[in-house]
């Protein structure tokens, strides 16, 4: 479907789309990408070496980018997803294949889906099922819609990890909606209970008894830095995909407390983090104690103040 000839276009460099970009330029793909930081002549020169140091060519423009594009990756946050589908509709051309890898409710998805099917370009849904930095490019991804069966395997063929589960678009982007309720809560119980047990000295009693409930996932080792960190790194942008969640719960007809409160709860640390000067350092080894310690001393310190 893909031949090495053709272009693929990336919109979106951050994280996900960084990773991308550089793991199929190493492929042989031809990678052309546009980010809205190129716009920024503040952070212009910094995505600029970016690209450059992924072999991913960049794109003046979203038409640019789209222009003779086989196949166009949306990677963006979950927040401008549909600005960037809305956007991308009257740009894309029929033979063009739109894939949506952004973390969004069925609803969002199907939106999306609308406008860029009304330019007769096809639009598959992803669902990334696993932080995408530790397996890269083989991060599992469930796929939806009805040319979703066709791209698996060409996806495949570019060293993907992709599985087709339904030609209905919203099943995908459900089941990483529903997970993400499940996964996330338990980044933000960690938060909650640890940094709370941190101030009362009770961490490793607690700890403790976490392993012994439930021994296989890691409580005495390197789970609690893990869930937090996924906090203290990406609050904001997990914090947007629980409220699509919260969305795809609501539609289910239920309640989404645990979702909306976790939301809030991942918002919270990045704001508290925020307000201590403190800022998540990816070339150092994380800490959740340290992170509690900061945290305490600065509201001990704003305390005194007042």
């Amino acid at each position: 479907m893909f031949p090495p000839s053709a272009t693929i276009a990336l919109i979106g460099f951050g994280e996900a789309g960084g990773i991308l970009g550089a793991d199929l330029a190493k492929r042989g793909c031809a990678m052309r990408a546009y980010d809205i930081l190129l716009d920024d002549p503040a952070t212009r020169e910094p995505m600029l070496a970016r690209l450059a140091a992924a072999g991913v060519d960049p794109a003046p423009s979203l038409a640019e980018a789209l222009q003779g594009a086989k196949l166009v990756i949306s990677a963006v946050t979950a927040a401008a997803s549909q600005d960037v589908a809305r956007a991308a509709g009257p740009l894309l051309r029929e033979g063009q294949l739109f894939l949506d890898l952004n973390s969004v409710s069925p609803d969002t998805k199907r939106a999306c889906a609308a406008w860029v099917q009304a330019s007769g370009a096809a639009y598959v849904e992803a669902a990334v099922m696993a932080p995408v930095p530790p397996q890269r490019l083989q991060v599992p991804m469930l796929l939806g819609g009805a040319r979703a069966a066709d791209l698996a395997p060409a996806l495949t063929a570019l060293g993907m990890n992709a599985q087709a589960v339904a030609q209905q678009i919203g099943v995908a982007s459900a089941i990483k909606m529903c997970r993400s309720v499940m996964i996330k809560g338990l980044e933000a119980l960690a938060v909650e209970s640890l940094l709370s047990a941190r101030h009362y000295g009770a961490e490793d009693a607690v700890l403790a008894s976490l392993a012994a409930t439930f021994p296989s996932l890691g409580w005495t080792a390197q789970q609690p830095d893990y869930l937090i960190s996924r906090v203290a790194e990406h609050g904001r942008r997990r914090a947007a995909e629980l409220r699509e969640a919260a969305a795809t719960v609501s539609a289910a007809g239920i309640e989404p407390r645990m979702a909306l409160a976790t939301a809030a709860s991942q918002d919270a640390l990045v704001e508290a983090m925020a307000e201590a000067g403190i800022s998540y350092e990816r070339e150092s080894a994380f800490s959740w104690r340290s992170l509690a310690d900061r945290l305490a001393t600065s509201r001990s310190g704003r305390g005194k103040k007042t």
